[in-house]
């Protein structure tokens, strides 16, 4: 096969996966767009007769075109950032589609195991969801979050059915594409009649369960806020009584008595609070006489929090020694549930944004900690809490989820295991401008609501802010970029689903079956060369 043949066929599957990512009406693309990268791979493996060759590059270039066009606005918020996420992911996923050759070949002899495909793509999506380096974004199954009557079924597989489905409807595909080369009529009909079945059904399935489904729960009224304070020129310049009359301002005009949450975005408050005397500062005691003034409703919002680093802890990652001192603290990116004689509670964000918020603790990368520039205003990696904590208000039970998390599903259903009955996401999507980004982000919030069967309200400092019903469907939401607040009627859902009970479950099997594959392509290399 030509050089320029093959370097064609990789940009075509990139462009074809990235139009499908992009263009609500081309999304039925991604059932084939993988399609030309597994043809390629058929074909090296069968011309050098070995593992050898340029399917690293070639993979390495598709996928990089998917990545840049569907996630360059990253660079709105750190160049350096949008550069290296651009290159690892695309060379990460390279490597997947690497070993899927490698124990192809050494297994099968390249004649079989296409499902090796499916089994090393879903490996890596968990890895991306468990790591230091994670970057789910692109997981593949989150390309129907902008056709979610299709997928219902996320409740029983999570994202991780998705990628599977996509996955086998291409490696179907591609049995179409082998029968016309080998003129194999009675393949092509099974072929083709196989891939529409795999195709439609989980379609039909999702739509008779969109139609079907009836929201469950007690009706709980809640505002959210969206202040629209600019993230680059006005975050960090304004007064806390600014920030907070800017919130109020949107809020008031929309409160009644019915009304028992008010929500604001991720990081509204730095006013450098410390957690041991939280209760002391002057927004707390504002957000407090809120509260008063309307009935006792919660109000939910981001702060910048501080706290001292326990005796024997300060050789964690994230420990910060003071300037003038020999003590240590941490920096928190937390949520905030505040309300009149109730106790102050939190919860500090755990899945945190890689190069931005936090650096990879592995000892070969530790000298570079304090490059993570947190967008929270200070310089070095956060504390992780590493557990999902619900905040509880009356009889209602809340996930407030802080940007980036509402990306994890796995992550999400540990809230819901400990008794969450409504999701909130805040957050602060401002720092990419009014680019692919926000929407991208606001999408994701619709594939949690359908894995867990809960209602989300959603506030975005620029938007987009908006409500999510059980079934995934956006209620209502704002324009982005424009001061503004909404009220709406969301149910509290108790009832779990089979994917909120058992988590990343394909993604776990999955990956145990790659790591035995892996390891015995790697003993029958090495047996073969001896």
């Amino acid at each position: 096969m030509k050089v320029i043949t093959k370097i064609s066929l990789s940009l075509l599957s990139g462009l074809l996966i990235a139009a499908a990512w992009m263009i609500d009406e081309l999304i039925p693309l991604i059932f084939i767009a993988f399609v030309p990268l597994i043809f390629l791979q058929d074909r090296i493996g069968d011309e050098e007769g070995g593992i050898k060759g340029n399917i690293f590059g070639l993979s390495f270039l598709a996928f990089l075109v998917w990545n840049s066009l569907t996630t360059w606005w990253v660079w709105n918020s750190t160049a350096a950032g949008a550069v290296a996420m651009l290159l690892l992911n695309s060379a990460f996923m390279a490597t997947t589609f690497w070993l899927y050759h490698f124990t192809r070949k050494k297994i099968f002899h390249n004649k079989k195991g296409f499902f090796l495909l499916i089994v090393f793509f879903l490996a890596f999506e968990n890895l991306h969801l468990n790591w230091q380096l994670n970057w789910p974004w692109l997981n593949i199954g989150n390309v129907f979050s902008r056709c979610h009557s299709w997928i219902q079924w996320y409740e029983f597989t999570g994202v991780a059915g998705g990628t599977l489905w996509v996955l086998l409807s291409n490696i179907l595909a591609y049995r179409i594409v082998e029968s016309l080369k080998t003129k194999d009529k009675r393949q092509m009909v099974v072929s083709i009649i196989t891939f529409c079945i795999v195709i439609i059904v989980p379609i039909i399935v999702g739509k008779i369960m969109y139609k079907s489904y009836e929201e469950k729960g007690e009706e709980v009224e809640i505002v959210v806020v969206q202040p629209n304070i600019d993230p680059w020129n006005e975050e960090f310049t304004l007064s806390a009584a600014e920030v907070l009359r800017r919130n109020f301002s949107q809020a008031e005009p929309l409160m009644r008595p019915s009304t028992r949450f008010v929500v604001s975005p991720e990081s509204s408050i730095h006013e450098n609070i410390w957690l041991d005397n939280v209760g002391s500062y002057y927004s707390i005691k504002n957000l407090e006489l809120f509260s008063k003034n309307y009935d006792g409703a919660a109000y939910v919002i981001g702060a910048s929090t501080l706290g001292m680093v326990p005796d024997g802890e300060e050789n964690d990652f994230a420990a910060r020694k003071f300037y003038d001192a020999d003590e240590y603290y941490y920096s928190y990116n937390t949520a905030f549930m505040i309300a009149e004689d109730n106790d102050i509670q939190w919860h500090q964000k755990s899945r945190l944004t890689p190069g931005v918020e936090m650096m990879p603790s592995w000892w070969f990368l530790r000298p570079l900690k304090n490059l993570a520039i947190d967008l929270g205003g200070t310089v070095g990696t956060l504390k992780a809490e590493g557990v999902a904590t619900v905040l509880n208000f009356e009889d209602y039970k809340i996930a407030a989820l802080i940007c980036y998390e509402s990306v994890f599903g796995g992550y999400v259903t540990e809230f819901v295991r400990n008794s969450a009955d409504l999701l909130f996401v805040i957050t602060n999507d401002g720092w990419w401008g009014d680019t692919p980004g926000h929407k991208q982000h606001f999408e994701m919030s619709k594939l949690r609501a359908i894995e867990n069967r809960r209602s989300v309200a959603r506030s975005a400092n620029t938007g987009i802010s908006g409500f999510i019903n059980q079934r995934g469907d956006v209620i209502e939401k704002t324009n982005y970029w424009e001061p503004a607040a909404l009220r709406n009627t969301l149910k509290a859902n108790e009832e779990i689903t089979f994917y909120s009970q058992h988590g990343d479950y394909i993604y776990r099997v999955a990956s145990f079956i790659a790591v035995i594959v892996l390891c015995f392509s790697v003993v029958i290399s090495i047996a073969k060369k001896r």
